[in-house]
């Protein structure tokens, strides 16, 4: 549901390609601020949630306020590598943010929400791992340039992308699964927490058109699944 790496060429080097020298130096610092914006957007809507935490102390606030914290930092490195051109060190933190953490810390807002607390220590415990191999996963390569890297080129299979390929299909399907099943008691929040999660979806299958097409799509999911955590169901609405 993530901004991953894609084998297109991103729109940045095909405009590159087209564009005379003198219109080049703008091509870059374009994407490095449509990241930015995404990362401060995504960052500001995880700080609300935090404070809703702080209110209410309801797990599943903070469980949700980590997935798009983490998904500011996954921005964030998305405009570093725009910016700087990509390096190990931005790329580990890309792949942290959205390749590991966001969709499992989604699902477990979600498994929270409906009352499953066992899984707040398994949350906590998967964060700790998925820095771990953030930090110490060799690389196949050294990233460069500003294309978004490619896990496929940069990663082995064991074990970062395999714990990114199920902490991202369990998370997701975690949070498709809540959302239909309490549909009925949260239509409105449900529907645009599913909203959210299609357009995550559409932004990382892009992703092999740069920068400039999967931060607006950061921003859109970001805001529809924040809407969808804080949208009263019919009950409280009632009350």
């Amino acid at each position: 549901m993530l901004p991953r790496a894609g084998r297109a060429k991103p729109y940045v080097e095909r405009r590159r390609e087209r564009v005379g020298e003198g219109e080049r130096n703008t091509v870059l610092p374009v994407e490095a601020l449509l990241a930015l914006a995404a990362a401060l957007v995504t960052l500001r809507l995880s700080g609300d949630l935090v404070r809703r935490f702080r209110v209410r102390r309801a797990p599943e606030l903070a469980a949700w306020a980590a997935g798009l914290a983490a998904y500011s930092l996954a921005a964030g490195a998305l405009a570093w590598g725009a910016a700087a051109g990509w390096s190990g060190a931005a790329f580990r933190v890309y792949y942290l943010g959205g390749a590991l953490l966001t969709a499992g810390l989604l699902g477990a807002g979600s498994l929270l929400l409906v009352g499953r607390r066992f899984v707040a220590p398994v949350a906590i415990a998967y964060v700790g791992l998925a820095i771990g191999i953030a930090v110490a996963m060799p690389l196949r390569i050294e990233p460069s340039g500003t294309e978004i890297p490619q896990a496929q080129d940069v990663l082995s299979v064991w074990p970062a992308r395999v714990v990114a390929i199920a902490g991202n299909s369990i998370g997701t399907l975690a949070v498709v699964a809540v959302a239909l099943a309490t549909l009925r008691s949260r239509p409105l929040g449900n529907a645009l927490l599913l909203a959210g999660i299609a357009v995550a979806a559409v932004g990382s299958g892009l992703a092999g058109l740069g920068v400039g097409v999967i931060a607006p799509a950061i921003v859109v999911a970001a805001l529809l699944l924040y809407a969808g955590f804080v949208t009263p169901g019919r009950a409280a609405a009632r009350r």
